[in-house]
Parts: C-alpha cells; structure tokens; sequence
C-alpha cells in the first residue's frame, strides 16, 4: 500500500526537527496546518482521484509566491502577502504535492553562494563548513537533506544548477518561458527561469511537466536525428583553474557518456565563457535595479551589503553601454552556436570549486563571480540546461551540467540519463534478495553485486518493527560474521532510498569480509531496546528460518 500524504508530512516534520537546520526556511507553515492539507490530498486519492504528485513535499524559494505567506525574497522589509499561488506552485499543488514552507535564498536572488540573507548563510547538505551555492540555496539543502521531495528555484545565473550540483541533486533550468514566470519576485526579468530541484532526474522531469504552461514562443527546432547523442566537450585545461581533483572527475564524467554511447566531440569553449562574464560585469546587471532598485535605495537595516551595492551600482550604467553589450553578446551567440555545430549538448563542470563559508566571507564578490564561470551564458544565449550529480571528489558532490539549444530540454534529460553515477550498499536484513522491502532496492535500479559477510565486528538484532527487519550494530568486542548482500544502484537513486529511511535505522560503513568498507544499513542504538539478539544465527534469514523466529 502506498505511504499517505499524511504520514509523510509527519514524518518530514521529525526530520526538519532532528535536522536542526532553521536557516533552510524563511516561514515554514504550521504542522497541523500542512497535515490538513495532506489528509485533504488522501481523502482525494481515496476517492478515486489521479493525483500524480499525491503526497509528495514541496519547498518553494522565497521570491516565489505561495499564498497564504509572505513572499520576502530574501529581504522581510520587502514582504508582500500574495493572494493565489504562482502559476508554478498552483500546477504542482494541482497535481497533489504539499507545500512545506518557503525557504532562504541569496537576496532578490542575487548571488551565486547562499550566504546573502538577513536569515542567515546556508549550509551544504553535507559539510557545514562549506557553502550550499545559491540563490537557490534553501531549496536545494531542503531537497539533498530530505526535507521536501521536490523544491523550486530560479536560475537566472545558474541559481538553480549551482545549489544542485554542491547538494548532490538534481536541477533543471528549463527552456525560458518554457515555465511561467508569473509570481516571480524578478531579478533580470528577461532571463529569469524556474527550475526544479529533485533527487532524481526522473521526479524533477515529472514535475517540469506538470508546470509546463502554453508557451508564447514557438518550438521550432529540427526534429532530433537519428543515430547516437552528440556531446560537445571542451578540454580541461580550456577551461581554467578548476579544484583538486574536478578536472580529472570531469574528464571521468566524459568519459561515462562515451561508455555509454554518445560521441564525444571537442569544442573551444573560449566563446561560451567570454559571454559568461557580461552577466555583472557588462550593463546587463542594469536590469536587476529596474526590478528592485527603487525599493533598494530606499536603505534599510535588512538589506544585504553586498546585494545593495551591486543593485544600486548598476543605476548608473549608460545606455550606450548597454547597446555595445548587447552587439558584442549577439556576435559571441553567433560565434558559439556555430561551433556548437549539430551537437545536441555542451558538458561543462557546474562550478569550478566549491569554496568555504570562510572564503565567500573573505572575498564575497570575487567567489560568487569565480562560481558563475560556466553558468552565466546560459540564458544570455538563450538556451536549456540542468546539472546533475558525477560522483564525487574528497567526499563532496561533484556536478555537471548539460547546456542545449532552446527546447531541448528533453534530449539534455535523456543525455543525463547516461550519466548514472553508481554507489554500493550493503544490506543484511529485509533489504534483502527475497525479503519484503527488496523491491525499494530493485525499483531504484539497483542490481545484487555479492553475497557475502560481514567482518567478525557486528551483533544483529531482531527488532520490533513491521515489516520485521534485524538491527546490524558494529561493537568493539564479541562481534561476529553476519550475511550480508551487496547491492549496486545509481546514486541518485540512493540518495532517494536515504531520504525515507526511518528511524532506527541509519546508514554507516559496513566492514566486509575482505576488509574493505561500503555504506550499508545500521541501527542506532535507541532502537536496541527489548530487542533481542541473534547474532549466533549468523544472518537475518537463518533467524527467519528458526524456531526462535516464530516465537
């Protein structure tokens, strides 16, 4: 039976609690609030109605209106209460999903970092010291942490693809226009974009779909050839100073597409990457005081330093600069398409580092520029792109991102899918082969590397749980060999599984036989209480097949 709406929205209030991070949210709604609206989502399913997001969570960015909170955009002085959704949200909402609150961002979306807020600086998901890349900072983390299932964003810079790609998830930035834009505090009205924030492509696809509205602009583009996908790949060492190791990941990600079938075709970035700097260092940033500069130059004490003196500095910039900048971008466009050639897509790395809160503290206009370097020229020439987890190097996320021409949108995601980045987990109880939460393992594309052992360092434990599943615990002495099963998935697929694992459970490193550690399932040690111990069976189906089992 599937999980209700209800039980879900109980459960990511725990985990919103046991998290303990409030700087994720800018108004997180009321539980019993948000448990209604789930029970009002059940009663509709139960009554026969196709909802295709039923019960799935949704974090909303702060310049995004939801109605019935404020809509900030990163600045509480600047807050409006709207009276309907926007046209995003309401599609989402429509099709079942639950919204859990807004969340932080950098200020009036502008910044690439996720520390410009008067909320607070956010966190990556996964190191605390580092940052979690913005604007759409809130959204993201609210995503990889497994807060909410789903999140939107915008990308006007790479917003959207930057958070995703520290966090280790999914995000689109679609075709503009493809998405609307209505009830979207704007930042550069004429490039911004929505995006969507999934831990797995195929959940951010779903929810594209849903919020695709008649589009004003035509479609027209060649129909897709036949034959194999077409990447174009520029060489590491064009592409500037990267981090420790990205060059070598990026390559590696390269390297899968080919395996996978794609031809690999080199280009000269060198166009791509000169537009990127007109974003703010050409009078393009003009437009983003046309949306909020008179409320800027207002002053106030919750303005961001650093956002207000990139809006306010943008108030003096001359027309005639705007017209150069505007001849130069249309001969780099032109000069960039054509080397992209009949390629389908460009592959980039989404960032060329990922800095410290410390760094962006620093030098906070020099990073957050640094971070834009493959994202910039994206909407400035008017094309689709989405990033998506390659890995990882020393222990982060490692993203990158696929760039196509407008409405390509569905060949970038069909692309990406060759990009299945696999991670291994080991599994000793219903987990495994033949056992009732197997399909979780086998739904997500997993496939059974070994059967095998754990070292002499586990005692297994038979919980009170249903379905019943034992509680693997490493000790320090009097541990044993328990069986175990290696399973092999996309990561991303992984990261899903993690995100509704309840508890006891945790994932740790599992020691194997051979001595070598892969993440697996284990049991925190609340959940040992009354339980009782069965070590001496070896493994969790030997138990099952006991006398003791039955008892």
């Amino acid at each position: 039976m599937a999980e209700t709406a209800l039980r879900r929205v109980r459960r990511a209030y725990a985990r919103i609690a046991e998290t303990g991070r409030p700087e994720i949210w800018i108004d997180l709604r009321p539980q019993a609030e948000v448990e209604a609206e789930a029970a009002a989502v059940d009663a509709r399913v139960a009554g026969g109605e196709r909802l295709p997001l039923a019960g799935r969570l949704l974090a909303v960015k702060g310049n995004i209106d939801v109605a019935g909170l404020p809509t900030t955009a990163g600045c509480p002085s600047y807050a409006y209460r709207p009276d309907a959704d926007a046209p995003a949200v309401a599609a989402l909402r429509a099709a079942g999903a639950v919204v859990l609150g807004t969340t932080n961002l950098d200020q009036f979306a502008t910044g690439l970092v996720g520390t410009r807020s008067p909320y607070g600086a956010v966190r990556a998901a996964g190191d605390p010291a580092r940052i979690s890349g913005g604007s759409s900072s809130g959204s993201a983390v609210a995503v990889a942490l497994g807060l909410a299932d789903l999140a939107l964003g915008t990308d006007t810079a790479g917003s959207g693809r930057v958070p995703a790609a520290f966090n280790g998830i999914v995000g689109i930035k679609p075709t503009r226009g493809l998405v609307p834009a209505d009830g979207v505090v704007p930042a550069c009205r004429s490039l911004d974009c929505v995006s969507v924030f999934a831990r797995t492509l195929p959940e951010a696809q779903r929810a594209l779909a849903l919020m695709t509205g008649p589009s004003t602009r035509p479609a027209a583009r060649p129909a897709r050839r036949l034959g194999p996908w077409r990447v174009a790949v520029p060489a590491t060492a064009a592409l500037g100073v990267l981090a420790p190791g990205w060059a070598e990941a990026f390559e590696a990600a390269a390297g899968a597409l080919a395996a996978a079938g794609a031809e690999i075709h080199p280009i000269d970035p060198d166009p791509f990457l000169e537009a990127a700097t007109l974003l703010y260092q050409g009078a393009f940033v003009a437009e983003r005081y046309t949306a909020v500069g008179a409320f800027v130059e207002k002053g106030g004490p919750d303005l961001d330093p650093t956002v207000a003196a990139i809006i306010t500095a943008a108030r003096d910039l001359p027309a005639h600069r705007l017209f150069a900048d505007r001849e130069r971008l249309t001969g780099l466009r032109e000069r960039a398409m054509s080397l992209l050639g009949d390629r389908d897509a460009l592959l980039l790395p989404v960032t060329p580092r990922h800095p410290t809160l410390a760094q962006v503290a620093a030098d906070p206009v020099g990073v957050n520029s640094d971070l834009g370097r493959f994202t910039n020229f994206v909407n400035l020439f008017d094309m689709c792109a989405l990033a998506v987890p390659a890995g990882q190097v020393d222990g982060l996320p490692f993203g990158v991102m696929l760039a196509g021409r407008a409405h390509a949108d569905d060949d970038l995601a069909a692309i990406a899918g060759l990009l299945r980045p696999a991670a291994r987990l080991a599994v000793a109880g219903a987990h495994l082969s033949g056992q009732p939460l197997n399909h979780e393992l086998t739904a997500r594309g997993a496939r059974l590397v070994a059967t095998t052992t754990t070292a002499a360092r586990y005692r297994l434990h038979a919980l009170s749980t249903d379905p019943p599943k034992p509680g693997l615990v490493r000790v320090a002495e009097g541990g044993a060999p328990i069986e175990c099963e290696v399973w092999e998935m996309p990561a991303a697929g992984l990261g899903d599984l993690l995100a509704a694992l309840p508890r006891p459970m945790a994932l740790g490193p599992v020691e194997l036989s051979d001595g070598t550690n892969v993440p697996g399932f284990l049991c925190a040690p609340e959940g040992l209480a009354g339980a009782a111990d069965i070590t001496a069976y070896g493994g969790w189906r030997a138990y099952l097949g006991s006398a003791a089992a039955g008892r």
